[in-house]
């Protein structure tokens, strides 16, 4: 089990949103000592890293809360899950795409202020 601390320490999430994807169901409820502090499982820190990846890609939360609901209703989702994520990764590979073209760019301005020096 985790303190909510460790999970900080763990995920770059901030206690406030921890608090706030519990709420809003991205998390599932956490456990809880006899103190009444938040426990986090491993699987609930291993749920949060893919939160991470998807939120650090660009996923809106409704995605993410669309695809909690993918994973929590069972492995007949799984297609649907692949849809969701393929999806996703095109727009990722779109998004490396754009900055790709915006580094040649940049690229080609060094080169450009090196050659008149």
């Amino acid at each position: 089990m985790y303190t909510p601390a460790e999970v900080v320490e763990e995920t770059g999430f901030s206690i406030d949103t921890l608090r706030y994807y519990e709420k809003i169901g991205l998390l599932e409820r956490i456990d809880r000592n006899a103190a009444g502090q938040r426990r986090f499982s491993k699987e609930d820190v291993g749920w949060l890293g893919m939160v991470r990846c998807l939120r650090d890609t660009g996923m809106p939360i409704a995605t993410m809360l669309r695809f909690a609901e993918l994973v929590r209703a069972g492995d007949h989702t799984i297609p649907d899950r692949i849809r969701l994520l393929e999806e996703h990764d095109r727009q990722v590979q779109g998004q490396i795409d754009n900055l790709a073209e915006r580094q040649r760019y940049i690229n080609n301005k060094i080169s450009y202020y090196r050659s008149v020096l």
